[in-house]
């Protein structure tokens, strides 16, 4: 299994990141895919990308949370990294409405901006979006030339939500919130294409069910599979090999 979205690069990972991996090989997951958010992270991330070469693959862009009056520069200081070093993804990227919407119009137009970087360079694009589903479709529709592709990762919206995803070519990522009891995606994944579908965790956020509430990691994938599984009533192995070959012909691993 691949856990297509994970932070392992922070610092809750500081005391025993190499164990974490560890025990999510140990878990069947060999591949964790690590989204960069801001300049900050940069290094980190390059850092455990390095220092678990068969494992680990780095995405580059900057997390709408961390989008401020400098965007134009950060941006400009972001771009320049493709240059450096081989990304699989423009990541992760969007708008968040949730926190603090101060710098929404910047965030939108960095939004576009980056999406504009991955048609350019055939990358996918990695789409972090929070109380703003409406805007982050239609933007993406406008950008939309037939050539961009990627994933909306940490979905838990709606059927029809997930259907106006698909239509335009992207990709569920399912993590922790599928097996929350009160999280709505037991309706919605029984109806879900899994053409379509990858697992991530997001760790060291949105842990799954039993673990709801503590650090999450890369080992949790299983879990995710696991719910998938029992809500499409299909076999553990039959999640595995979809989103497994889903996951390396998109970010062709």
């Amino acid at each position: 299994m691949i856990d297509t979205h994970a932070h392992i690069y922070a610092e809750e990972f500081d005391q025993d990141r190499a164990l974490v991996v560890e025990r999510a090989l140990s878990q069947g997951i060999d591949r964790i895919l690590l989204p960069n958010i801001d300049l900050d992270s940069i290094e980190p991330m390059l850092k455990t990308e390095a220092e678990f070469p068969n494992v680990c693959r780095s995405m580059m862009g900057l997390h709408p949370c961390y989008v401020n009056a400098e965007v134009k520069s950060t941006l400009d200081t972001i771009y320049a990294w493709y240059d450096k070093h081989d990304f699989i993804a423009v990541g992760e990227i969007g708008i968040d409405l949730y926190w603090d919407k101060t710098f929404r119009k910047e965030q939108e137009w960095a939004f576009a901006h980056q999406l504009n970087w991955a048609k350019e360079m055939g990358l996918p694009a990695v789409i972090h979006t929070r109380d703003s589903m409406t805007e982050t479709l239609a933007l993406l529709a406008k950008e939309q030339d037939g050539s961009l592709t990627g994933v909306f990762h940490c979905f838990g919206g709606s059927v029809e939500e997930a259907k106006a995803i698909n239509d335009l070519g992207f990709h569920l990522g399912l993590g922790g919130v599928s097996t929350f009891k009160n999280g709505g995606m037991d309706k919605v994944i029984p109806n879900v294409n899994m053409d379509f579908v990858i697992l991530e965790t997001d760790c060291p956020y949105l842990a799954p069910v039993p673990h709801r509430g503590k650090r999450n990691e890369p080992a949790y994938t299983q879990l995710v599979a696991h719910r998938i599984a029992e809500l499409k009533g299909v076999s553990l192995e039959d999640v595995d090999n979809i989103t497994t070959n889903n996951a390396k012909q998109l970010f062709k691993l």
